[in-house]
């Protein structure tokens, strides 16, 4: 995806930190602004989709590389 206001690099952390570091880098962003998180913590699956929901953000897609868990969410 093209136009990423940030990416949020969470590979490596456990939860809770790949939705703290979501939420902390999404308050920073203007409505509207895509970003990327990056996760390696198998609970990012569905963490991260449920963050998104509860908060009112987009997820506009989820992608898998290898290990890494990639999202793209629309801040609202």
């Amino acid at each position: 995806m093209e136009n990423l206001a940030a990416t949020v690099d969470a590979t490596g952390k456990s939860c809770p930190m790949p939705v703290l570091m979501t939420a902390k880098t999404a308050k920073t962003l203007n409505a509207g602004d895509v970003f990327l998180v990056m996760a390696t913590d198998s609970g990012a699956r569905s963490d991260i989709p449920a963050w998104a929901s509860q908060t009112g953000n987009e997820l506009l897609e989820s992608a898998e590389e290898g290990n890494v868990l990639k999202f793209y969410i629309r801040k609202k």
